[in-house]
Formats: structure tokens, sequence, C-alpha cells
């Protein structure tokens, strides 16, 4: 190595001393050669050894190159494990020198943001805190009741969707491969270049990989990233042309302030409604999987009695999607309301009543046919669609905690 130092030294005074001759220049060109061959070498080896004496030595060694310190520390944390098992289980004591059941058990009493900050302590901190059993009692509290059937068909087709337009990057990035599988392969030799790998998303963002869990999921609903199908009661901030009723819309969250910013579905000639600072009691998952601009299957209509409690689909337009409107079962104009001589139940029509509005309002009242109802409607009174029956004492009472200050024209 020494002896190649100072014949290349030699031939560089011979290079600036006289006119360059061919046979210098090709002199000149081999000593480099042979002068990075034997540099690399000689880094290899060091590396070699390296590994060997931390391999046999269990007391701390000077690192070979210590100005790399920090920048060694994230795979060093990264193999914490390993590094003690290598050690024979000598150093202080560690959270993985726990039973199974123990490490479980404290997952478990765990918060979200803590979960997330034990994953990042080393891999296999990183699996344990990914299972979906500690993640769905998490997920089930916070999003279960405005998440639905359909949310979770979305969340899916968003992963599909992510999984595709990565792999076409990947096709389309090919040049940026082949740059990391030179450095790759040049990392072997000198540990330099290890540090010089780009990272696989350009080094644009640290977020986790989406994938298919339920921790996954979860951070990306806190995130506010995902947009999921869900209703909004009395949408556009309780405008007064809405009010009782619920429509379908995508959300997000926000974070910052705790509440959901909803896009609504464009009708007529309104294109697409944004709202901010939708709050928590005015989101629910959809009950049914009927579509905003598709009729319900009423399955109801034959058990209907004066006093149950409804949801009825409506809308201005055949353009507009249907929301869901809250009623009651009325009597027939023909029935004094007593109710051991009542026959309303066994009549063909069905009286439908929207108490929220002032008597004589012609929003007031609907009647649908019990045996073939239809779509029925006109353009001046809008469309009444499908119906279906409230059964639950929490649906009922979400409607009633809703109920205007004022009665309505």
């Amino acid at each position: 190595m020494l002896a190649l130092l100072a014949a290349f030294a030699v031939a560089c005074l011979l290079f600036l001393s006289r006119p360059c001759a061919r046979d210098m220049r090709l002199f000149l060109a081999f000593l480099c050669r042979q002068l990075l061959l034997s540099l690399l070498g000689f880094l290899a080896g060091l590396r070699l050894l390296g590994g060997v004496a931390a391999a046999s030595v269990a007391t701390e060694t000077m690192p070979l190159m210590p100005s790399f310190k920090r920048k060694r520390a994230a795979a060093t944390v990264e193999n914490a494990e390993d590094a003690a098992a290598a050690a024979g289980g000598g150093g202080e004591p560690s959270v993985l020198d726990l039973p199974e059941l123990a490490i479980d058990c404290i997952l478990e009493r765990l918060q979200p943001a803590e979960l997330r900050s034990m994953a990042a302590v080393c891999r296999s901190m990183r699996e344990r805190c990914r299972g979906d059993h500690l993640w769905e009692r998490h997920m089930t509290s916070k999003w279960g009741r405005v998440l639905g059937r359909a949310a979770r068909d979305e969340w899916r087709t968003h992963l599909a969707s992510v999984s595709e337009s990565g792999a076409a990057g990947s096709v389309s990035g090919g040049g940026g491969g082949k740059r990391r599988r030179w450095l790759a392969a040049l990392s072997c030799v000198c540990p330099v270049v290890s540090w010089m790998r780009p990272k696989a998303d350009g080094g644009k963002s640290s977020a986790p990989v989406l994938d298919d869990s339920i921790m996954s999921w979860y951070l990306s609903m806190e995130s506010g990233k995902f947009w999921f199908p869900a209703q909004v009661y009395n949408r556009e901030h309780g405008h007064v042309g809405f009010m009782m009723s619920c429509y379908d819309a995508e959300l997000s969250y926000d974070f910052h302030t705790d509440t959901f910013r909803a896009r609504y579905l464009p009708h007529g000639r309104r294109t697409v409604v944004l709202e901010d600072g939708v709050h928590w009691d005015r989101v629910r998952a959809p009950p049914v999987d009927t579509l905003a601009h598709d009729l319900h299957t009423s399955d109801c209509l034959h058990e209907l009695r004066p006093g149950d409690h409804i949801e009825i689909q409506w809308r201005r337009n055949k353009e507009f999607p249907y929301g869901w409107w809250y009623g009651v079962v009325g009597h027939l104009e023909s029935c004094d309301g007593n109710e051991h001589f009542c026959r309303c139940h066994l009549s063909d029509t069905v009286v439908l009543e929207f108490n929220q509005y002032t008597p004589g309002s012609r929003w007031r009242q609907a009647l649908v046919n019990r045996k073939e109802h239809r779509e029925e409607g006109n353009e001046g009174d809008g469309f009444y669609g499908g119906v279906r029956k409230l059964r639950s004492k929490d649906d009922i009472s979400k409607w009633r905690q809703l109920w205007p200050t004022d009665i309505l024209e």
C-alpha cells in the first residue's frame, strides 16, 4: 500500500516536470487503478476485522468510525434485542425479559399514543404493538359509532389504490432502483456508502406504511387523511331546510378541533358542499346499506301502527340524493285516536306525520300505500321513498335531542 503511494507521487512529479507522453499517461492511469483497488480492499478488511471483534469480545471496543456514531444510532436501537442476546444477557434488565403474558398485559393497558411510541423502540416491540387484538378495542371505543360496513369497504378500496399507485411508482422509477442496487453492492466494501442509500419514498415522508392492520386504519383516521362514508344530522350547520334529517356525506377527522369535515354529494346545480366543525353528536354510521340515490326496500310497512317512529327517504327532485327524515305514524282522518277502537293498522293507507312542522304546512303529513309503496310525490312537494321503522330506543332518543326549539313553517 505504501509502495503504491510512493510510486503514485513520483509519477505525478514526472507528469508535472515534462510533457506528458502517451506511456506516462498509461502508467499513471494504471497506478490510480491499483491504488483505488488497494484502498477498497483495505476498508473491506477493516470492516471484516471489526465485525469479528464485535462478535467475539463482550467488552466495549472503540468504534472504527466514531464520526458516524450518531448516524448508526438508529440501527443500534433497531437491533437492541440482538445485541443483548449476543452479550449473553449480562446487561441491564429489559421489558423483553418479561414473560409473554406479562408483556401483553402491559401493552393492553396502553393508550394509542403510547402504543405507537412503544412500536418505535425495536423490531420485536413493533411487531407486538401492531397486533390487531390491541387496537381493536381502541378502534371500537373511538370510531365504532361513526364507522359502518361502507367505511370498511372504503378502507379496503383505499388500501388497494395506494398499493396500485405504489407499484406504478416503482415501475416508473427504474433509474432510482438501479442506483439503489449499485449503492447496495458498493456498501459491501465501503461502510460509508450504506448511509448514502436513498429512502424508499424519496425522503419526502416518515409516515408509517399503510397495511391492512387495525393500527394502520386507526392512525389514518386520526390523521384525517382518510375520508370515510357516514351520515350527518341537520346538515350544513343545522340549516332550516334540513332540520330533522340525516344525509350521506364523506367525512374526515380534524384532530386539532376534535370535529369532522363533511363533504356532501352534489345535487341539482350545486357542486360539492363542504362543512367544517361537525361535532360527534351529529354523525352516525349508515344504518342500512342503501346508497344515497337508491330507493330503500320498505320491509316494515305491514307492521306499522300509530305511534311508531320511522325514518323515510325524501328528496327535492330526481337529481337530488335521498335524505332520511324523522316522523311518526299517525291516525287516519276517520279515526278518533282511541286505542281501543283504532283500526288504522288494518288500512292499506299509512299516515306519516312530521310534527316538527306547523299544522297546515304541506310538509306536515304524507300518505303511503302499505301494500304497493313505491317512490311517490311530485316536483312541488318532493318525492318520498323507502321507510324504515326505528326499533332502538337510542335512535328515537337521538331524534328527540335534535328537536328544534321553534316549530318549522
